[in-house]
């Protein structure tokens, strides 16, 4: 080498250590997060560069809100642990956020949100969008705010072991504006492994498995933590080995594929009366991963089992809305391997409990509703009027139709609204990665961000997004997102032109006139709008259409719209599935 050549060495102490914002980006990509959802602002573009520079996915929003929704469906729809990050302005982008944060907080949902903060010498004197860092305390797991210029890194790295282990959950990490773009070195941080979820005593599996053994006609409840804990496999053996019909919330919808003999339906608002009394009837009950809310229980007045076995990661919840005869804090996983392991080592002849039959029987009357509803035109006058093409489609007919026209494999993305009880009825989910919808916080305008997001995470499935008209306005501005990142989500959209879960409770219950909360003379034309943000779009009014129209949207490559027109007026789920059978 000539002497006057300067070394490899030499090169290398003159490079410029990498920008914080680069520093960031280079943690999290080691740390397989590389999907960013998120709107740019003059504040996050050191971040947008780094992002850029290293070919991590940046999704441009249209509105904050839909920001966490969408890392929220990629994460629920991914392996276990598998998570993406936001990426918003402070103030108005933070606060905007704020309700998916909410809404994955309750769901034990894992994703990293980069806050980024009003600068450190402004701060306290009102600079532009400058909010308090701990506006945002009740809405994450954890909330940190980065003060020192080395410390982004290792706050983020933090971050993301937090947000994985259990409980999982969102956290925030907030990193003032003008920290990005300085070249302070960043410390070194070694990979600390999320803590495992704990495992139940074994002098607690015993109990529960003399209890479930021992009983005439046991039941399974599973709710959100089987699915965050990825015990689908030991749910169901599990619920074999007892012979034990599974009801699930609304978030453990799916954990048990909906076709299996043992599955019974879904606990909620329109939960049926038979499959209350299932609950009400059995002897044991094992309720797993499930906080027994106030939303699955109808306040705690669903009736469960004389017995019962509650395993939750939260010691708060057992005995919290009803009397519990065992409470176990272990992993829902966990317990289930180690209760079927236990129940093998001791199994004789099992008695016949006939679960299968007694989970058949709720099926078979959640199926005469269905068909009685969609038969009536006259809500609950049990009349056949199935000749009557004039009759708006009912939500159960379109469900049914979509349900046929899309594959198992797919991936549904449900919103909130009144159609969502009708959803998580009678639309059969066929795993645990392929239905999401929010749980207690039953935000409307998550379908469309949640299907975005789980389209990204699972880029060889079909998804379609399931909405009602009233879920979609608040989050429409998510079409032109996945129009202008080339998404190929198939949206299906209920459209009643109505809040009508809200009209038909001010009826019932306050003498409003019908429809009082909806748009007859304003009708909404979603095709229109689709049409206008570049989805290509089409409305069907006639059941038979319905298939047809989903599968062409299937087939497009890219994004597509159906709207289906539905009966404003129609029963909601709440009324017509809790009351008597249309045989009585």
């Amino acid at each position: 080498m000539d002497a006057d050549e300067p070394s490899p060495a030499a090169d290398r102490d003159d490079d410029p250590p990498p920008t914080v914002a680069e520093a960031v980006v280079d943690a999290m990509l080691d740390r397989g997060v590389d999907t960013v959802f998120g709107i740019p602002g003059k504040q996050t573009l050191p971040l947008n560069r780094a992002l850029a520079d290293r070919d991590a996915r940046f999704v441009v929003a249209r509105h904050e809100t839909a920001v966490p929704h969408q890392a929220w469906g990629y994460a629920e729809t991914s392996d276990p642990g598998e998570m993406a990050a936001t990426c918003v302005v402070p103030g108005p982008g933070d606060t905007n956020a704020m309700n998916g944060l909410k809404n994955a907080l309750n769901d034990c949902v894992p994703l990293l949100h980069l806050a980024v903060e009003t600068e450190r010498s402004v701060r306290g004197g009102d600079g532009i969008h400058e909010t308090p860092p701990e506006t945002y305390d009740t809405v994450v797991k954890e909330n940190v705010l980065v003060d020192s210029p080395a410390g982004a890194v290792p706050a983020v790295v933090e971050a993301i072991r937090t947000a994985r282990e259990h409980p999982q959950g969102p956290v925030r990490v907030g990193i003032p504006k003008d920290l990005l773009a300085g070249r302070t070195p960043q410390p070194a941080v070694g990979d600390r492994d999320p803590a495992p979820p704990p495992a139940p005593t074994a002098e607690a599996v015993n109990e529960a498995a003399d209890l479930l053994a021992g009983a005439n006609s046991p039941v399974v409840l599973a709710g959100g933590g089987v699915r965050r804990s990825d015990a689908s496999d030991a749910l169901r053996s599990a619920a074999e080995g007892l012979d034990a019909p599974v009801v699930t919330t609304y978030k453990g919808k799916g954990t048990l594929p909906e076709t299996h003999p043992l599955s019974a339906g879904v606990l909620c608002g329109g939960a049926s009366a038979e499959l209350r009394d299932l609950l009400a009837s059995a002897d044991v009950g094992l309720v797993v991963g499930s906080d027994l809310d106030a939303v699955a229980t109808a306040t705690w007045s669903v009736s469960m089992p004389e017995t019962l076995v509650h395993v939750t990661l939260d010691g708060d919840d057992v005995g919290f809305g009803y009397e519990t005869d065992l409470g176990v804090v272990a992993d829902a996983d966990r317990f289930l391997r180690t209760l079927d392991d236990r129940l093998d080592a001791g199994r004789t002849a099992a008695p016949d409990r006939s679960g299968a039959e007694r989970a058949a029987s709720v099926r078979a009357a959640d199926r005469e509703r269905f068909d009685a509803l969609s038969e009536s035109s006259d809500a609950g006058d049990g009349a056949d009027d199935s000749d009557d093409d004039d009759r708006p489609l009912r939500s159960v007919e379109v469900l049914s139709a979509v349900r046929d026209a899309v594959p198992d494999e797919a991936v549904v993305a449900a919103d909130a609204g009144g159609f969502r009880l009708w959803t998580l009825v009678s639309f059969p989910a066929a795993g645990p990665q392929s239905y999401v919808n929010p749980g207690s916080w039953a935000t409307m305008g998550t379908g469309l961000p949640s299907a975005l997001g789980a389209k990204l995470a699972n880029p060889d499935r079909d998804v379609v997004a399931l909405t009602g008209d009233g879920g979609l306005m608040m989050c429409v501005h998510e079409l032109h997102t996945l129009a202008s990142e080339g998404i190929d989500v198939t949206v299906v959209a209920l459209n009643n032109d109505d809040y009508a879960i809200i009209s038909e409770e001010a009826s019932r219950s306050y003498e409003f006139p019908d429809q009082s909360y909806g748009w007859a003379e304003t009708g909404l034309d979603l095709v229109a709008v689709a049409s206008g943000m570049g989805l290509p779009a089409e409305r069907v009014r006639e059941r038979d259409a319905v298939g047809d129209a989903v599968e062409r949207a299937r087939a497009r490559d890219g994004p597509a719209l159906v709207e289906v027109v539905t009966d404003p007026a129609e029963p909601q789920a709440s009324e017509w599935m809790t009351g008597p059978h249309p045989s009585e």
